[in-house]
């Protein structure tokens, strides 16, 4: 496969895919928690406790497409060996 066509956030961008959304360059705590089927609470929980990062952008917490990227690699459960 020709590496200029690979997604830049592959889980990511798959997962916007599913949901019928496209990459965007910042998202809000209601966007990731719409994304990720979870509560703005949840995310704002996760957020505080430092599993899912996000930036002070604009005055409030916002979350770059690479962090999105991050949390979704970092979450993938590990096989038992």
């Amino acid at each position: 496969m020709d590496p200029k066509n690979q997604p830049a956030y592959p889980l990511l961008e798959g997962l916007l895919c599913i949901k019928g959304l496209t990459l965007q360059p910042t998202y809000t705590n209601a966007d990731v928690a719409s994304l990720f089927g979870m509560t703005v609470r949840t995310i704002q929980s996760r957020t505080a406790n430092g599993s899912l990062p996000s930036r002070k952008l604009i005055g409030r917490a916002r979350f770059l497409p690479i962090d999105l990227e991050t949390f979704l690699v970092e979450s993938k459960k590990s096989e038992d060996v």
